[in-house]
């Protein structure tokens, strides 16, 4: 009896995930990066890249989440602060007509280098971590190529030491490819 049910929910969960549209592939792009609040800085342009994964529910709507190197930070008169996040958007897909979808969802990154202490001073030190949250639009191309824009609003501050708001303030277009 234990091996028919576990053979029923096998299938049923097979069955189930089967029967959705599963997406896997790879992108990359350009970053336009700003942090807000903080006087006489300038965007600073970085690239991003990594593999995504996602689910189409329904004709209208779907799940994806990335896995992304992400260039970040800003320029200033005398250099730039560099910020640099293995970043894990998960966002909510909507399709409003085959292929053209917006995006809406929470980032999630971890800083895995930085110059802050260089520039300000070892006084100053990066977060470990960045929320954000993602709102954007894509299409999705014939024979899995796919390009969005999103934009990245900071939630949690860049440095707790550095005196008011400081949040990444990110504008991203990436060109995908899905190999399924």
């Amino acid at each position: 009896m234990k091996k028919l049910i576990v053979v029923a929910i096998t299938l049923f969960i097979g069955t189930t995930a089967f029967s959705q549209e599963l997406d896997l592939g790879i992108k990359a792009g350009a970053n336009f990066a700003n942090i807000s609040d903080v006087n006489d800085l300038s965007s600073k342009t970085g690239f991003q890249a990594g593999v995504f994964a996602g689910i189409k529910f329904t004709d209208k709507v779907g799940i994806q989440a990335d896995l992304l190197y992400s260039q970040q930070g800003a320029e200033f008169d005398a250099g730039e602060f560099d910020l640099t996040y293995v970043n894990v958007p998960v966002v909510l897909k909507y399709y409003l007509v085959k292929g053209l979808n917006i995006q809406a969802g929470p980032q999630f990154g971890f800083i895995v280098d930085d110059n802050i202490a260089d520039v300000l001073g070892n006084i100053y030190e990066a977060e470990s971590s960045d929320v954000s949250g993602i709102i954007g639009a894509g299409y999705d191309f014939p024979f899995g190529i796919r390009v969005d824009a999103r934009y990245n609003f900071g939630l949690s501050d860049v440095s707790k030491d550095v005196d008011g708001k400081n949040k990444n303030n990110v504008f991203s277009v990436a060109l995908g490819y899905s190999f399924l």
